[in-house]
């Protein structure tokens, strides 16, 4: 194998992570691209936030990266990767659970937090209330002026 680079798995990592994964071999079709280049080219890009059609040619057709991506995620792999990495750390006494990080990308504001007035009432419109679509007002104008002219 090529010398480790900076975003790639290392020689522990793998072997902790490739009994986790799909088999390497399909019973049938064409064998897949490798595991390990795979993963490096998901990790290479999740890492560096990249476009996929910027992956380097190392890692394959980025195609075929970001679809083994989206198919190991559709199919629940990722979840089940990190649930057995998670109680591999717990059962090894690696993880310290009374550090938790929450992230504002996850947290709902109620309503009330959205930067609104105090007190001030929000009142919607009256062909909203009587169940009436709204319309752009372009919309409006292009049905007047068909039926203007015909």
């Amino acid at each position: 194998m090529s010398p480790q680079r900076r975003h790639e798995l290392t020689d522990e990592q793998w072997a902790r992570l490739e009994p986790l994964l799909p088999p390497a071999r399909p019973d049938t079709g064409r064998p897949n691209h490798d595991h390990r280049t795979v993963l490096n080219g998901i990790l290479w890009r999740l890492r560096t936030g990249a476009p996929w059609r910027d992956l380097p040619e190392r890692y394959g057709p980025w195609q075929t990266v970001y679809s083994r991506f989206r198919r190991w995620q559709q199919a629940g792999i990722w979840d089940r990767i990190l649930a057995a990495l998670t109680a591999a750390g717990d059962a090894a006494g690696d993880l310290d659970w009374s550090v938790h990080l929450l992230d504002s990308t996850i947290v709902r504001a109620h309503q009330h937090a959205a930067g609104a007035k105090k007190g001030a009432v929000i009142r919607r419109s009256g062909a909203v209330k009587a169940g009436f679509r709204r319309r752009s007002t372009s919309a409006a104008s292009g049905v007047a002026s068909r039926s203007s002219s015909a």
